[in-house]
């Protein structure tokens, strides 16, 4: 049993209202958390304002040592936290160990980030009136930033969050998951073992009450949120006048173009439709393939699916562990069901493995309407759907069918194909060649649409966790 308490303000915090924390491969209990209170919440917001002073008055340099010493810390603990992804995502020991290994990175980019916030001069005497002046702006830290996370990357999409706010300068208050706070806990052990001053910063696991303390208090200036495109719109509807900054959904496509690479885009349409049980933003959800090429893609991708294993995350050779939760297998199966009903064709899988845990097989779904929730909606699930096009221009509207758009990958040799979906596809990436579930933690990364507002990576991040601030001087 892995019991933690909760960090207010830089004080260690217990509470007799508990959050259990559930093996998701078992639907054992394996860790217990404290529930936090909005009383929790204006705690630390106040004991932020003084943790921000003491952050911000650091050098460039201090920050810096911070955060590349956080990344030091985490890299010595890496088993220890990847097996505690383990316990409270589900995902495989493999993708636990990426996920550590990626969240160590974003700290060494957010650390050299903290020696980059510039400013830039500006020519006042273009302006008629500009004569004898001179003028720059400066960045600033924000103050204080409020951070919600989801449950498939609790330890890197903390980071992404955690990290660059502390480069700039700002105190950060977190709210994880209720599913998965331990490792943000643990993330923030490291911080403070590596010198951050304490109370700038903040974990307090919850439920709505948290969220809503921390997005709509008025001293809060940038809220950063991560999660569903129902919370999201919730989110923007009642913090007030703040920076927003959101990462929500989307059900990414692949486009196989008669000239693409056939092996290369199932290998990557697998890679990308199966991770952490299809749990991730860009998941590989929809593949379009060209008709001359559809009946061999379709047979690949299946004959590939059939040898993923399936089972004990732990287990080193395993390859797609559990989802979440059990309603979540329900609901996937009743949209899997809903596909079939209205005409679509069940290549593989769709059904549970057993009814004691969370895992489900691995599927593939083709000739799916666009009227279905399999086909319009975010499955969050191994299901990868594929179904024919004949010219670029219905692919491209095949894509575009979507309320989301965050990355797409296209597989063709064709110059012009490919820069015609760069051009007309309505997401924020498109990769050539590459599945849309690739991702480099420095890239400016974000969507259209109601996949979000925002960019995340250090580099972009500190322009929404800092202000602008205009200096003039008048030299007559």
């Amino acid at each position: 049993m892995i019991e933690k308490k909760m960090l207010v303000g830089g004080e260690w915090k217990d509470s007799p209202q508990k959050i259990e924390v559930v093996y998701p491969y078992t639907g054992e209990v394996i860790g217990r958390v404290p529930q936090g209170t909005e009383e929790d919440v204006y705690t630390a917001i106040e004991r932020a304002k003084e943790g921000f002073k003491e952050l911000s008055s650091m050098t460039a340099h201090q920050r810096y040592q911070i955060l590349m010493k956080s990344a030091d810390l985490l890299e010595e603990r890496a088993e220890e936290f990847a097996k505690t992804l383990v316990y409270e995502v589900g995902k495989t020991i493999k993708e636990a160990r990426t996920e550590v290994a990626r969240a160590i990175q974003t700290l060494i980019f957010s650390a050299e980030e903290a020696k980059r916030i510039n400013g830039e001069t500006f020519p006042i005497d273009a302006h008629p009136n500009g004569v004898g002046k001179v003028g720059f702006y400066v960045r600033v830290p924000v103050g204080i930033v409020s951070a919600i996370t989801p449950f498939n990357f609790p330890l890197n999409l903390s980071m992404h969050k955690v990290a660059p706010a502390i480069a700039c300068g700002n105190a950060v208050i977190l709210k994880p998951s209720e599913r998965t706070p331990l490792t943000p806990i643990m993330l923030a052990e490291v911080l403070l073992e590596a010198g951050l001053p304490p109370k700038a910063l903040s974990v307090i696991p919850g439920y709505g009450d948290v969220g809503k303390a921390m997005t709509t208090h008025p001293d809060v200036r940038v809220v950063s949120f991560t999660g569903s495109k129902k919370v999201g719109e919730l989110i923007t509807r009642q913090v007030g006048i703040k920076k927003v900054v959101l990462e929500l959904g989307s059900n990414s496509a692949i486009v196989v173009h008669k000239d693409g690479d056939l092996d290369k885009a199932v290998q990557r349409a697998v890679m990308g439709g199966y991770a952490i049980a299809g749990q991730v933003c860009i998941s590989v959800q929809r593949v379009f393939v060209h008709e001359e090429i559809f009946d061999e893609f379709t047979k690949k991708l299946k004959d590939h699916v059939k040898t993923l294993r399936v089972g004990d995350p732990m287990d080193e050779n395993t390859d797609v562990g559990p989802m979440i939760t059990q309603g979540d297998v329900l609901r996937v199966k009743e949209w899997i069901d809903e596909a079939v009903e209205k005409g679509a064709r069940l290549e593989t899988g769709g059904v549970s493995v057993s009814e004691k845990t969370a895992l489900f097989e691995p599927t593939v779904v083709s000739l799916v309407s666009p009227e279905t929730k399999l086909f319009k909606e975010e499955a969050f699930a191994p299901v990868v759907i594929v179904d024919p096009y004949r010219e670029v221009e219905e692919a491209i509207k095949m894509v575009n069918d979507s309320e989301y758009g965050l990355q797409l990958g296209v597989f063709t040799n064709d110059i012009k194909v490919a820069w015609k979906f760069i051009k007309e596809a309505e997401v924020g990436g498109v990769l050539i060649n590459e599945g849309p579930t690739f991702r480099v933690d420095h890239q400016p990364y974000g969507g259209f649409k109601n996949s979000g507002i925002g960019r995340e990576g250090p580099k972009f991040a500190v322009e929404d966790y800092t202000e602008i601030k205009t200096v003039i001087f008048d030299l007559t």
